[in-house]
């Protein structure tokens, strides 16, 4: 279980670390979109999707997958112990998909931070004043309550509702 817990969290930092290397530059990417596909159908240069980067889900869970099974293949051929495992090759495609999914939202978060970091002092001042207006609002309320609330009329001052119909000449 510690093993498992342990590959899982690396794998979590290696699909941040696969992101992160795509997100600047998908050559290998490239390469294979270049092998696989004519000339027509092949990506355009601006186009910046790699194996995980810019792919959905099902995409990545491809990539992912097979990236580990040719890594296991590998490890079973090196090393004849029994290390791969089940559990281990599936903590390990978890792992780094949750890290591409967090690396991801951590570097979308700081592109939206940066693009709003003015507007978002603003936002504060702005905050701050109306802070401050609202609290010298209060300070004029407590200041109403403490002289005392207004004075009611007399209710001799006062016409009844019978009195008022008959003004306005509902009633005889």
């Amino acid at each position: 279980m510690t093993l498992e817990l342990i590959i899982f969290i690396a794998s979590i930092l290696f699909g941040a670390l696969i992101y992160w290397r795509e997100s600047h530059g998908n050559k290998l990417y490239r390469f294979f979109n270049k092998l696989m596909y004519s000339k027509e159908l092949q990506m355009k240069p601006t186009d910046k999707a790699g194996f995980v980067y810019q792919q959905k889900f099902i995409i990545r869970l491809v990539f992912i997958g097979f990236l580990f099974l040719i890594g296991i293949v590998v490890t079973r051929f090196l090393i004849p112990i029994n290390v791969a495992t089940i559990s281990i090759f599936a903590s390990m495609i978890v792992g780094t998909l949750v890290g591409t999914y967090l690396a991801g939202f951590i570097f979308k978060s700081s592109e939206v931070i940066d693009e709003k970091s003015e507007s978002l002092e603003d936002l504060v001042q702005d905050t701050i004043e109306k802070g401050k207006d609202f609290i010298e609002d209060l300070k004029k309320e407590d200041i109403k309550e403490e002289i005392g609330p207004p004075k009611e009329e007399s209710k001799a001052d006062k016409k009844s509702a019978r009195d008022r119909l008959k003004d306005k000449g509902y009633l005889k």
